[in-house]
């Protein structure tokens, strides 16, 4: 055991809890309790041989327990000569030599957690109770620590826990036969970072953490124990899904895993279901808006399969909100499902105090009576009854709540009290409920989701009781324990729980944000164990497969240290290729094989000759080397059959040109033998003026001292080699197509002596005797002529296995008549020019220009290109950011317009219209209007100046075409702005749009209008109301023979016009005001 202070070899050892860890052995809350004399410093530490007691009760003897209290008894003589070490227990204690506090003499006594371990990626969060025993019966000294311990923090406690005096002090009562007693309660979390077994422990494994997906592994382990759903999500039809982007599937598989495992799980495949990037796993989001995307998700997935209708079942509720004139019989009442619960923190006590604050009826009065129609302004009471709860009810806590002191979010971190045990009889409605069930509204907690941290970020844990029967385990990410109840539910009510028991601040930041309560009466079938039977068995045989496959690419992966990648070309990669080189090396046709670095070159000759199907005769492997000019070619490979891969150069990956015999030639017949001393291996392409194009001719062995004109052989494979003159004879535009047309024959050409320039001739199919021009093509995108024929390939320079000749027919004509007449310009100008334009009001020098860049001696080329305007306009116009909208105002998208600067919104139209989606049988008009907060303020009109616009978030503008029926408006007909809203007008969302009213339309014609734009259900529509919003207050609208009268929408001074408001649930997550995360979006 490392300790500040060695103890000596003589100190007692108590039972200690022990876990594994990566050194071999760990102690979860491995405690030495040790006391120092603070007076003293740098003295030699001596531990010293004590009595050792531990008090615990039957179960701490569990090894996976969180829990333990433990006592040490230790002689005050030993104590004064240094520091004194206790034996370890599962939580270790120890004394650091600490400074004394001021000159007084003290006490310290420290708590040390893995003093022994080497590693430094542990760590474990910790409670603990510090107690200095009194013998004559009174209460002890305590002092309580809570620490988050790691390697460099691994101890924790006070240096002066009590003064020396005291200590001495017989009335104190400390001492009892010149010794005293330090006790320790500890509570602690399962480590992280060591081999915490969490299966062995609890039974159940973790979720691995992306990155900032805590709240996001806290829900699915929510659902994962909801065991009625987990039976349903397996039971979706996914036999066809794609599984990258199969949410369903995707869920399938984590629950699957976490049922399977041994080992945390990982959700990468779910989060790339979902859509997500790299970045969306390191954003963290809110946990009611994320089950609410998700449980959305998952209900559309389940329509049309046996299992349609599983998540209203669990999870939706009803409520009926109501609004009840006080001195009129006038009652507007809505039906509304709800799939949890939003309840009040701040000033409520407990659990039930916020239920009837939630249902508190609410008096309008005053400026806020409300509008009952005919029978105008009235005194009224407003408020919500419930008339079902779910069978599994989420309470979402409001902890975050926008202040307008600090215009920020803040976390409200009150103490806040719930039951294990919650009835709700108190809350329904009684009469006329067609819901009622008539049995107990009795709820067991099942799940406690706990957030620490505040506003700006922090960590989310859940508690899960998986069975109902009050056995606890927490949850954080890959690591579970099992905990007590107190620790699952009293430790999470937030806030201090008296004056006389204040903890550090970091426990005032953790609390319980969301609660799960089943339904007793429903709690056995939704709690039911989830057997192998549950789960299809095609399900289990494609996970099955997935593992498997999955496991072979883990062993590929650690073994690629022994691999290497051979990527073999063959000769009809080079047809058609019209750059430098012989072939593209990023789009060639690659045959790969991957072979042990420690293969013999022999075997992966025979590898590639069986693949390929030729007798290993007749091949012949070339490697492909890239030289220091840029261009890669086929080189000459000495080996002999016993030298291994890895001792070539350049092997990662090794590229191969494999030169093969013609498919005719007999199978005991060999390749032509390469002499490397006085042989060259050179590639021929032809090229054409006429088409400004590059023809693939072969290529041979050409003995290097001989003349260019008359070389004495050329040999080839069939591959290699053109067919017969007969064959090469024809028009032009045969003469110069590919050369898979021209290979023939090669056995007239074998061994035969001849003149190279006859030779060319007859492969490109000309005449014998046709002058040529010839090139050798020395690095990218350059090739130098051939001056003098008569020369050697020995004394032309560096010409060298792997160089490309090119040629063509040596013609009296003007260069003007072909726009590349030779290679030479063919290879110069058929670049592209740089990305990076020269600025208009550029005022150097050309040579200031190109005196700083990298150019050839041959480079006067300048590009230019034609624009649709001037180029001092481009740099004169302004970017505006505006969003386009479908007809079915469904698709929104963000463009950047560029008008000019001091332009009308005319040009912005005009400008848009070059981009516009628009519908096929539309009018091809746009308009643009202003938008804030998802409610239409105007329609801008086409002559307004763009600087004149005060654009600022969030306001938006929003280009749209204008549909057929809006085009002409008569006198006795408006548009009317229409925009969604949820309970308060203030609350709006979604898209909002125009419709067009007559004087005295009815309300149920302008529904049907409404309904047929947007395109919902008559389902869907009786849910929604229908009100007027003016200066913020909602007149609802319930007759639909209320006939809508103009003059109301009348704008008076300074009022903002009146609009059509549709209230109804937003199924859409709601976000926090102010908050700058992204939604959560699933895309698939």
């Amino acid at each position: 055991m490392n300790e500040v202070n060695p103890p000596s070899p003589g100190s007692n050892e108590v039972d200690v809890e022990e876990m594994e860890t990566e050194e071999g052995v760990v102690r979860v809350e491995e405690n030495v309790v040790s006391v120092l004399d603070a007076g003293k410093e740098e003295e030699k530490t001596e531990t010293m041989d004590a009595d050792s007691t531990q008090a615990a009760d039957a179960e701490n003897e569990d090894e996976a327990r969180s829990e333990a209290v433990f006592s040490f008894t230790v002689a005050v003589a030993n104590v004064e000569k240094g520091s004194v070490l206790s034996p370890p227990c599962i939580v270790m204690k120890r004394e650091a030599a600490s400074p004394a506090q001021g000159s007084e003499k003290a006490l310290g006594f420290f708590l040390q957690c893995n003093g022994e371990a080497t590693g430094s990626n542990w760590s474990c969060n910790a409670q603990a109770d510090l107690r200095l025993i009194k013998h004559n019966g009174e209460k002890p000294i305590c002092r309580r620590i809570t620490h988050l311990f790691y390697n460099k923090e691994n101890d924790w406690g006070f240096s002066h826990f009590v003064s020396w005096s005291d200590l001495l002090n017989p009335a104190k009562g400390f001492l009892k036969d010149d010794s005293i007693t330090l006790q320790v309660w500890v509570n602690a979390d399962a480590p992280h970072g060591v081999c915490w077994d969490s299966k062995k422990h609890t039974g159940y494994v973790g979720l691995k953490n992306q990155g900032a997906t805590c709240y996001m592994n806290s829900l699915l382990q929510v659902l994962f124990f909801t065991n009625q759903l987990r039976k349903a999500v397996y039971k979706m039809p996914t036999e066809s899904d794609d599984s990258a982007k199969s949410v369903a599937l995707a869920l399938q598989r984590v629950f699957y895993e976490l049922q399977h495992n041994d080992k945390p799980v990982g959700t990468k495949k779910l989060t790339r279901s979902f859509g997500w990037e790299t970045l969306d796993s390191f954003m963290q989001h809110d946990v009611q808006e994320f089950l609410r995307v998700l449980l959305d998700n998952l209900e559309c997935k389940m329509k049309g399969t046996c299992v349609e209708g599983t998540i209203p079942k669990l999870f939706e509720g009803k409520m009926l909100s109501f609004i009840r004139c006080k001195h009129v019989n006038y009652t507007s009442s809505t039906k509304e499902p709800f799939y949890d619960i939003q309840l009040n923190v701040k000033g409520k006590k407990n659990l039930m105090e916020s239920f009837k604050d939630y249902v508190t009826v609410e008096s309008l009065e005053g400026d806020n009576k409300y509008d009952a129609g005919e029978h105008g302004f009235q005194e009224a009471e407003k408020g919500v009854i419930f008339l079902k709860f779910p069978p599994v009810l989420h309470l979402h806590l409001m902890r975050f709540q926008y202040d307008p002191h600090t215009d920020s979010n803040v976390k409200i971190n009150d103490r806040f009290e719930f039951p294990e045990k919650l009835n709700l009889d108190d809350f329904i409605q009684k009469e006329n409920n067609e819901y009622l069930d008539n049995l107990p509204l009795d709820y067991t907690l099942h799940a406690v989701l706990v957030h620490s941290g505040d506003n700006h970020g922090g960590h989310y844990v859940v508690f899960i009781n998986p069975k109902g029967e009050g056995k606890w385990c927490k949850f954080d990410d890959d690591v579970v324990a099992r905990c007590s109840r107190s620790e699952a539910v009293e430790c999470n009510f937030g806030g201090s729980p008296g004056e006389e028991e204040i903890t550090l601040a970091i426990k005032h930041c953790t609390s319980a944000y969301m609660l799960v309560y089943i339904r007793d009466a429903f709690i056995k079938d939704i709690l039911e164990e989830v057997t192998q039977v549950d789960i299809p068995c095609e399900l289990e045989r494609r996970f099955t497969e997935e593992r498997e496959l999955d496991m072979i690419r883990r062993k590929e992966r650690s073994e690629a240290h022994l691999y290497t990648t051979v990527s073999v070309i063959l000769e009809e990669a080079f047809e058609g290729h019209q750059g430098s080189d012989l072939f593209d090396p990023d789009n060639a046709p690659y045959r790969q094989f991957r072979v042990k670095k420690s293969c013999p070159v022999g075997e992966v000759a025979e590898m590639i000759a069986q693949a390929l199907k030729f007798p290993l005769n007749q091949i012949r492997l070339w490697p492909i080397q890239s030289r220091s000019n840029g261009t890669s070619r086929p080189m000459f490979l000495e080996w002999h059959p016993e030298r291994v891969v890895q001792t070539l150069s350049g092997m990662a990956p090794w590229s191969l040109f494999v030169e093969t015999a013609s498919p005719d030639t007999p199978a005991k017949a060999s390749l032509k033998p390469f002499d490397k001393t006085n042989d060259l291996l050179l590639f021929f392409r032809l090229y054409d003026p006429v088409e400004a194009r590059l023809h693939y001719c072969g290529h041979g062995y050409i003995n290097m001292k001989r003349p260019v004109r008359s070389a004495s052989e050329l040999l080839g494979s069939a591959s290699e080699l053109l067919g017969s003159a007969s064959e090469l004879l024809g028009s032009a535009s045969e003469l110069l197509g590919s050369a898979s047309e021209l290979l023939g024959s090669a056995s007239e050409l074998l061994g035969s002596a001849g003149d190279l320039i006859a030779t060319l001739n007859e492969r490109a199919g000309f005449p014998p005797n046709t002058p040529l021009l010839l090139y050798e093509e020395v690095k990218v995108d350059r090739c130098d002529p051939i001056q003098n024929l008569d020369d050697s390939f020995e004394t032309l320079g560096e010409v060298m296995d792997g160089d490309i000749i090119i040629f063509q027919k040596q013609e009296n004509f003007p260069e003007k008549n072909y726009p590349l007449p030779t290679p030479l310009t063919y290879f110069h100008y058929r670049d592209c020019p740089a990305q990076q334009p020269i600025s208009c009001r550029y005022e150097g020098t050309l040579l200031d220009l190109i005196g700083g860049m990298k150019i050839t001696r041959n480079c006067k080329r300048m590009y230019y290109q034609i624009l649709t305007c001037r180029v001092n306009e481009i740099e004169d116009k302004k970017e505006l950011k505006v969003v386009f909208i479908d007809s079915k105002y469904r698709e929104e998208k963000e463009v950047s317009l560029y008008p000019e600067k001091g332009a009308s919104i005319r040009s912005v139209l005009e400008e848009a219209k070059k981009v516009f989606p628009f519908s096929e049988n539309g009018t091809g008009k746009l308009r643009v209007l202003e938008i804030l907060s998802s409610k239409i303020l105007d329609t801008i009109d086409p002559e307004m100046i763009i600087s004149h616009l005060t654009l600022s978030p969030p306001k938006v503008l929003r280009i749209e075409e204008i549909p057929p029926e809006q085009m002409l408006i008569a006198k006795d007909e408006i548009l009317l702005a229409c925009a969604h809203f949820h309970k308060e007008p203030l609350a709006t969302f979604g898209c909002p749009f125009y419709i067009k009213v007559k004087h005295n339309q009815t309300l149920g014609s302008i529904k049907e209008t409404i309904q047929k734009k947007l395109e919902i259900s008559d389902k869907e529509l009786e849910k929604w109301n229908f009100a007027i919003i003016s200066a913020g207050r909602a007149t609802f609208l319930e007759d639909d023979n209320f006939k809508l009268d103009l003059q109301k929408f009348k704008v008076h001074g300074t009022i903002s016009v009146p609009w059509l408001g549709m209230e109804h649930l937003n199924k859409a997550p709601k976000r926090m005001r102010y908050s700058m995360e992204k939604p959560v979006k699933i895309h698939n």
